[in-house]
């Protein structure tokens, strides 16, 4: 599902089943006190990512988790992992065209009495409400939190520093099913110049909701893709 949303210069591998198979011995050692639940989210989730490695030609190596939860890749890869209720998908890309990935799932679902106000801007309400009207199929206040959700895991492998949810403004186009994500806070530079945001691509299909960032590499002479100019 998410191939769509994450254009040519990565590969995708995604699944709605829970898959069963080996994890290296580092990998089975980070849930052999997980329940159930969170054995197979997290085993499904580094056999989608293996099967991506194998696309980039790569052999199979194992995936562990940083201090912030973030997937440690192999050297000279990126990629951005993503597990919901039904759900579970894994995209990367070579260093070489891809300078940050960011990926989430989340249900169709609006979120819990409360949540909205605590991760949310005014402005971003604004546009909740809006498109609550104009498209009420959409559960837009999960939308806000996976678009939230993707853009801290693109930030984050290129400054290495938390982002809360008020650290960035996101407005979304529910024609085209893309959204900006302006930086409210310093960003890094990258390939020459200063990353001010994001921006990304969505779908809702089949009860869920997909957000997805991919920042390119960029020539050097025009600013890559995937960051807000």
């Amino acid at each position: 599902m998410i191939e769509k949303i994450v254009g040519p210069s990565v590969v995708s591998v995604d699944t709605r089943d829970v898959l069963n198979g080996t994890l290296f011995p580092e990998e089975e050692a980070a849930v052999a006190n997980a329940v159930v639940k969170r054995r197979q989210e997290f085993t499904t989730a580094r056999l989608c990512a293996r099967r991506a490695m194998a696309r980039l030609g790569l052999p199979a190596s194992p995936v562990l988790s940083g201090l912030r939860g973030e997937p440690l890749w192999p050297s000279g890869v990126v990629g951005s992992i993503t597990h919901c209720a039904g759900y579970r998908g894994a995209v990367l890309g070579r260093l070489s065209d891809a300078a940050s990935i960011g990926i989430d799932a989340e249900p169709n679902t609006h979120l819990t009495e409360g949540v909205l106000d605590a991760i949310s801007l005014a402005g971003e309400r604004v546009w909740i409400r809006d498109l609550a009207v104009r498209a009420p199929d959409v559960c837009w206040d999960r939308l806000l939190f996976s678009a939230k959700e993707a853009v801290y895991k693109a930030w984050f492998p290129l400054v290495r520093s938390w982002l809360d949810f008020d650290d960035a403004l996101i407005t979304v186009d529910h024609v085209t099913g893309t959204f900006t994500a302006r930086l409210l806070v310093p960003g890094p530079t990258l390939r020459g110049f200063a990353v001010i945001g994001f921006t990304g691509r969505w779908m809702v299909q089949d009860g869920l909701i997909l957000t997805a960032i991919v920042v390119g590499t960029g020539d050097g002479t025009r600013r890559p893709a995937g960051l807000l100019g």
